[in-house]
């Protein structure tokens, strides 16, 4: 009971909550990379959206890349795990392959395409384009920081 008298205000308040993303990075077979436009604000991002409480990160990821885009994957490997650290949200990306299944919009994308590396760089901004860059080195799992707009780890 001394304790929590003498602690202040804040540190009473119930701790910081984070939500658990995932996202696909599918790649096909000549290298193309599989994007949507979101519907909420026009920008260009992996197709992918909010782990569910009952699922694994590998069926959710295969459930929000079909939701998305109409296209079924396979899942490959684990590539990255991505903080905001502004929202607290921790994005788990997964690259995949294609595997049937045609590109269709849905309510959450107005527009699926398969784009070239350099026309990722082009269309996203960085923090989404690094997710599907990083999926194609081959030295993940990466583990990256951001605030939203620039990584924390150096990168501009």
């Amino acid at each position: 009971m001394l304790l929590y008298m003498s602690q202040s205000q804040e540190a009473r308040q119930a701790p910081s909550l984070h939500s658990v993303s995932v996202a696909g990075a599918v790649v096909r077979d000549d290298g193309r990379l599989l994007a949507i436009r979101r519907a909420d604000n026009g920008a260009w991002e992996l197709p992918g959206g909010v782990l569910e409480l009952e699922e694994t990160p590998e069926a959710g990821v295969v459930r929000e890349v079909l939701e998305e885009t109409g296209i079924h994957v396979e899942v490959d490997e684990l590539t990255g795990v991505y903080k905001n650290t502004i929202r607290g949200i921790v994005a788990l990306v997964f690259r995949c392959k294609p595997s049937g299944g045609a590109e269709r919009t849905s309510e959450e994308s107005t527009a699926v395409s398969w784009l070239t590396p350099d026309e990722v760089a082009e269309r996203m901004s960085e923090v989404f384009a690094i997710r599907l860059l990083d999926a194609l080195d081959g030295n993940g799992p990466h583990v990256r920081s951001h605030d939203g707009r620039q990584f924390l780890d150096g990168r501009v």
